[in-house]
């Protein structure tokens, strides 16, 4: 069983099962001999004979030809995530998550072109439309991910792609992907989504009208904090696109990472239950906080967003926000460093707690942030990436944290 043939099976299932084609973990005279590919290491690929050589298919997938094409342990990677992408006809591999981001975006556009974005677009993503794509004469223009008429208004002749990731992975605003698809595709425009947040198993992407849809696999699909990967899947129009472009420039990830890239998935679902239901706990105990004034996390019942997140999706993560009432970034600052039990450092989905400081006003484009009906004073916020130690023992390392907070603030227990 390859984990190909029955959407029908759980995600569990199909995660200990995708991407263990028997020949790919055995040998002709013993396929499925051992449980994981192999790791192949080759930039070389030899053939028998010349008429080998010239009878090789011109650039098919899954055959030997060169180390650029891949060799059966970054194929079964691919494989196993195509595997978990309803409607996928293929996957590719890219370096890291902004790699892929580039990469889709290097294949859908052309100079002229129009890119709306998303303005809680995760950073890089931002870097990016001000950066690369302006140097090769594309304009981004951003939108409001939770009012339709702001996409609406970003509409041009020249527009080609639209970029979205819900939730953002700062401010946490859900958008109507639905809605956006249906305008995209009004329009002629190709539908992009960073998907990373949520991940196949709780957002399917491309039965809801997506085109193209991305993930970081550093975040949940390692899960250890020790590999970076991206990757992109889309429908047989797309993927035989995103194919030849990657190839043109040169992409390829290394089979010791795709090895512990296909470890760390076999487990992603486990990883994602667990640190979802330990951040729901932390967010609900959050919200009752008198030191907090929001909560960021649409899973949480009454949060932004939480209508669009029971409606579309099927589960989320371990990462969400929360903006402290009132105080300083000083203050915000000694809270982060008085908690012992998260990490201080970017990225998210390992099995390690972190927590980072949010400070979004900058770089919004399309709506100002903090939201106009909030107390302008309650604007530090603090994002925390919940990982997989006891929920009751990072509760007790927030409400330290939070006395510190109190008292580098003034304010009153």
């Amino acid at each position: 069983m390859d984990g190909n043939d029955d959407s029908t099976l759980g995600p569990g299932t199909r995660l200990t099962a995708a991407g263990r084609r028997a020949e790919w973990t055995g040998t002709p005279g013993h396929p499925g001999a051992v449980v994981n590919p192999p790791v192949w290491r080759a930039s070389t690929h030899l053939y028998p004979d010349m008429a080998a050589l010239r009878a090789h298919p011109a650039n098919a997938d899954g055959l030997f030809y060169y180390g650029r094409r891949g060799a059966p342990t970054q194929w079964a990677l691919a494989d196993a995530l195509t595997a978990l992408e309803p409607g996928a006809a293929g996957t590719v591999l890219y370096p890291s998550g902004v790699a892929a981001i580039a990469g889709v975006l290097l294949t859908v556009l052309r100079p002229g072109d129009v890119l709306l974005m998303t303005d809680n677009a995760y950073e890089p993503s931002r870097v990016m439309g001000r950066g690369l794509l302006h140097d090769l004469g594309i304009e981004t223009r951003w939108f409001d991910p939770t009012d339709p008429a702001s996409l609406t208004a970003a509409l041009c002749p020249r527009a080609r792609a639209v970029l979205i990731e819900t939730p953002g992975s700062l401010t946490f605003e859900m958008t109507d992907v639905p809605r956006v698809v249906e305008v995209a595709r009004a329009h002629g425009l190709v539908s992009v989504i960073d998907n990373t947040w949520a991940s196949p198993l709780g957002f399917a992407a491309l039965p809801h009208g997506v085109d193209i849809t991305i993930m970081s696999l550093t975040k949940h699909v390692g899960g250890h904090s020790d590999v970076m990967m991206g990757s992109a899947s889309a429908g047989a129009d797309w993927y035989r696109k995103l194919r030849l472009r990657a190839q043109g420039l040169g992409i390829v990830v290394s089979p010791d990472d795709a090895a512990l890239m296909l470890r760390g998935l076999r487990t992603m679902d486990l990883r994602l239950q667990r640190t979802m239901a330990s951040a729901l706990g932390l967010a609900q105990w959050l919200a009752r906080r008198p030191e907090v004034a929001h909560v960021l996390c649409p899973m949480l019942p009454g949060a932004p967003g939480h209508d669009l997140w029971v409606r579309d999706f099927t589960g989320g993560c371990g990462l969400f926000s929360f903006v402290l009432k009132g105080g300083s970034s000083a203050a915000r600052d000694a809270l982060i460093d008085a908690l012992a039990l998260f990490g201080i450092g970017y990225s998210w989905g390992g099995f390690e707690s972190l927590a980072t400081p949010v400070d979004p006003a900058p770089i919004r484009t399309a709506g100002a942030w903090p939201p106009a009906h909030w107390d302008a004073a309650d604007r530090f916020g603090v994002r925390l990436a919940v990982g997989l130690e006891d929920a009751a023992d990072l509760i007790a390392d927030l409400d330290r944290a939070l006395a510190v907070w109190r008292n580098a603030s003034g304010t009153a227990a």
